[in-house]
């Protein structure tokens, strides 16, 4: 089944250990989450305890079929003035290769730019990812960064890319 739209809703404390589960090791736990601090292994209760230290950070939800969570994203404050940053995007394992990520990636999109004080959103991706990165270009994000050695597994440093996306045309007032 391929979803052509997704909705989003915050993450509610029963989808924590969901989205939690979709995470396999600790080297995927990096390629999500960055430098958010989370350790391995990993439990919904270091999610919600990462939403309960910042009330500014959004977690949002794809429901999916009977409500379960087929994608998790965050938007948080950009760090710049009319700026948001999207984050911890993630599509569960069963759900990959249909398009969900693209759909979870644009619906947080639009919820960004809902806001019309919102000007641009920002995201990071390590470089070696280039499936996201793929996406994050076709959906109009361009590289504005590279950070290089930014984070460690175990012996390889690893890359990471600020990338930006500015209002689109369509969206500005």
């Amino acid at each position: 089944m391929i979803f052509t739209m997704i909705t989003l809703r915050p993450l509610e404390d029963a989808d924590a250990a969901v989205v939690a589960s979709w995470i396999d090791d600790g080297e995927a736990l990096v390629m999500w989450s960055g430098k958010a601090g989370f350790t391995w292994p990993f439990d919904g209760g270091q999610l919600l305890g990462f939403r309960a230290a910042d009330p500014a950070r959004r977690l949002l939800v794809a429901p999916g079929p009977g409500g379960r969570p087929v994608g998790h994203v965050m938007l948080r404050p950009g760090g710049a003035p009319r700026s948001l940053r999207l984050g911890l995007v993630l599509v569960a394992p069963e759900a990959r290769g249909r398009g969900h990520g693209e759909a979870l990636v644009r619906a947080a999109l639009a919820a960004a730019f809902s806001d019309p004080d919102v000007e641009r959103v920002t995201l990071g991706v390590y470089a070696h990812n280039h499936g996201a990165r793929r996406l994050y270009e076709r959906l109009g994000f361009r590289e504005e960064a590279a950070h290089p050695g930014s984070v460690q597994v175990g012996e390889t440093w690893w890359t990471s890319v600020t990338m930006a996306l500015p209002r689109p045309p369509a969206l500005r007032g």
